[in-house]
C-alpha cells in the first residue's frame, strides 16, 4: 500500500505544482486585468487589418467614409448614427473594449451648461446626470462650455457623448473617475483644468463629501477600470491631460488629439505600487499635435500597447518609464524634434541601464522621421540596434487614413492645426524587432505595417496537467481498490 500512496502523493502534487505555476505566468495583480495581454494586442492590429482590407474592396464613394480605423468604421457608416447613438458601445478595442458606459440606459440631454453648486447640482446639467446610479448615456441640446467649479465626479456606466455639438469641459478639475467602472468619454475638448477643491462634492444622488484640492488632470483614473476615452482634444491642463493609477486597468485611449501640454499622460502611481503590475492600457491612433514636451506617456509597471499613433513633436521625449513597465510600440510614426539632444522616443526615468536592460520595450513597424530612434530592451531587443529598411510610402499613408479624425470630429486637421477656445486668449525608417511570441522579418499581405505579431495560437491551458493528474489518480484508486498494485512501468505508462 505504501507505493500506492507515495504515488498517489506524488500527483496530487505534480496538479498542485501545475497550477501554482500557472497563476506565477498569469502574474494577476487586479481582479480585472487580461490573464494574456500579447492577445490582446494581436487582436488590436487583426482589426486594423480587417477594417483596411475592407475599405479596399469597397467602390470609391464608400470609402470616403471607411478610412480603415476598426472604431469609426464601425459606427460612423451607418444611415444615421444619431438614431443609434449606443452602438458606439459596440466599437471599442484593446484593453478597454469591453467599457459599456451607459449602454442599454436611458439618454439623458445636458441643456444647462451651469455648476453652480456641485454639492447640489440642478437637474439638467452634466453634473447632474454623471452623479446618477443608474447606466446613462449623456448627449448635449447645443454647443456649449461647461466651466467647471470643481472636478467633476463620473459615476460607473455613464457614456459622456458630444457627437453633434461643440462641448467644451474646462475650469476647476476636471473629469475625476475614481472607484468607477464602465464609462466611455466620447467627442468633447477637455482644456484648462486648474485645481480646485476643498469643499464639498456630490459623487451619486444620495452622497456629499468633503474632497480637497485637485491636481488639475483633464481626466483622472484612481482605481477606475473598463474605461475608454475617445475622440477627445484635450490641452492646457495644470497636470497631466490624462492620468491612470492606483490599480486601475482595462484602459483604451484611442482617436484623440493631444496638443499644448508639459506633461501629456502618466500611467502608474509610484514606483512601489505594485498592484499597478495589473495596469493595462492600449493607446492607439491618437495624434500627439503641436507643443508637447514628454509624457506619451510615462509608465510606471503594467502592460501599455502604443499602437498606430502619429507623434508629430515632443521637446524631451516621447516614451517614458520607470519600475520595469511592458512597451509595446506599434505601427506608430515618431517625428523627432530639430533638437540633436532630443531625437530619441524613449527615456528611462532615474533607472541606470544595468537596471532597465532586461525591461520588455520593444519597437515593431514604427517609422522613424527626422532622425527619431527608439531604444529597445529586453525581449524587445532585436539583433540589431534599430534596423532600418526603405520606407513603403503606403505605411506612411495609412498612418495619416487612421489618425486623420484624431480628437473632436469638425476640428482642423492639417499639419498646421491648432486648438483655439471661445474666451481663451515626410520620410524616415521603418522598425523591425522581434518579440517572445513571434518570429522576426517581414510579413506581406495583409499585415499592412510589415509588423510581426506572433503565432495566432491560444495560451496553453494550465488545466490540461491538473485533469491528467486527477485521471491518473482515478486509475489508481481503481486499480488499488480492486487489491491490484501498479507497477511503475504501468505508472509511466500512463503519465506518457
Amino acid at each position: 500500500m505504501l507505493p500506492t500512496t507515495c504515488i498517489l502523493l506524488i500527483c496530487l502534487l505534480s496538479s498542485l505544482s501545475c497550477l501554482t505555476l500557472a497563476s506565477l505566468n498569469l502574474n494577476l495583480t487586479l481582479p480585472h486585468q487580461h490573464p494574456y495581454p500579447e492577445a490582446v494586442a494581436q487582436e488590436v492590429q487583426r482589426r486594423v487589418n480587417a477594417s483596411l482590407s475592407r475599405r479596399e474592396m469597397l467602390s470609391l464613394k464608400d470609402q470616403q467614409c471607411a478610412v480603415g480605423n476598426p472604431i469609426d468604421d464601425c459606427w460612423r457608416c451607418g444611415s444615421s448614427w444619431a438614431n443609434d447613438r449606443q452602438k458606439l458601445a459596440d466599437c471599442g478595442i484593446g484593453f478597454g473594449q469591453d467599457a459599456m458606459g451607459g449602454k442599454g440606459g436611458q439618454i439623458y440631454i445636458v441643456t444647462d451648461s451651469s455648476d453652480r453648486d456641485p454639492a447640489n447640482p440642478i437637474p439638467g446639467t452634466l453634473r447632474h446626470a454623471v452623479i446618477q446610479t443608474e447606466p446613462l448615456w449623456i448627449i448635449f441640446s447645443a454647443d456649449m462650455t461647461i466651466k467647471l467649479k470643481v472636478e467633476l465626479i463620473v459615476n460607473s456606466f455613464k457614456t459622456i457623448d458630444g457627437r453633434g455639438f461643440s462641448v467644451h469641459v474646462t475650469g476647476g478639475g476636471c473629469i475625476t473617475l475614481q472607484y468607477v467602472s464602465n464609462v466611455i468619454i466620447h467627442n468633447i475638448h477637455v482644456h484648462h483644468c486648474k485645481p480646485a477643491g476643498n469643499t464639498n462634492i456630490a459623487s451619486s444622488p444620495t452622497h456629499v463629501g468633503w474632497r480637497g484640492k485637485s491636481d488639475g488632470d483633464g481626466i483622472s483614473l484612481f482605481g477606475a477600470r473598463k474605461i475608454w476615452i475617445d475622440h477627445c482634444s484635450l490641452s492646457y491642463c495644470a497636470d497631466g491631460l490624462i492620468d491612470a493609477i492606483m490599480g486601475s486597468t482595462g484602459i483604451t485611449i484611442s482617436n484623440n488629439y493631444f496638443a499644448h501640454h508639459d506633461e501629456v499622460m502618466l500611467l502608474g502611481h509610484d514606483d512601489k505600487y505594485s498592484p499597478d503590475n495589473g495596469m493595462q492600457v492600449t493607446i492607439a491612433f491618437n495624434h500627439f499635435g503641436e507643443a508637447l514636451v514628454q509624457r506619451m506617456p510615462r509608465c510606471r509597471r503594467g502592460y501599455i500597447h502604443v499602437v498606430n499613433n502619429d507623434f508629430t513633436q515632443w521637446e524631451m521625449y516621447a516614451i517614458g518609464g520607470s519600475a520595469n513597465p511592458t512597451i509595446n510600440s506599434q505601427g506608430n510614426r515618431y517625428t523627432a524634434p530639430t533638437d540633436q539632444n532630443a531625437k530619441e522616443v524613449t527615456k528611462r526615468v532615474d533607472t541606470n541601464e544595468g537596471d532597465w536592460a532586461d525591461w520588455n520595450w520593444r519597437t515593431e513597424g514604427d517609422i522613424m522621421v527626422n532622425g527619431a530612434f527608439f531604444v529597445p530592451s529586453g525581449a524587445g531587443m532585436s539583433t540589431q540596434y534599430a534596423k532600418a529598411s526603405s520606407l513603403e510610402p503606403k505605411s506612411v499613408g495609412l498612418i495619416d487614413r487612421l489618425t486623420v479624425t484624431a480628437g473632436v470630429f469638425g476640428d482642423p486637421r492639417d499639419s498646421s492645426r491648432s486648438e483655439s477656445y471661445p474666451g481663451y486668449s515626410g520620410g524616415g525608417t521603418v522598425t523591425d524587432g522581434t518579440t517572445n511570441t513571434g518570429s522576426g522579418g517581414s510579413s506581406g499581405g495583409d499585415d499592412y505595417f510589415g509588423m510581426i505579431f506572433g503565432n495566432s495560437a491560444q495560451p496553453p491551458s494550465s488545466s490540461n496537467a491538473f485533469l491528467l493528474s486527477l485521471l491518473i489518480i482515478l486509475i489508481l484508486y481503481v486499480t488499488t481498490s480492486h487489491g491490484g498494485l501498479l507497477s511503475l512501468p504501468l505508472f509511466l505508462t500512463l503519465l506518457l
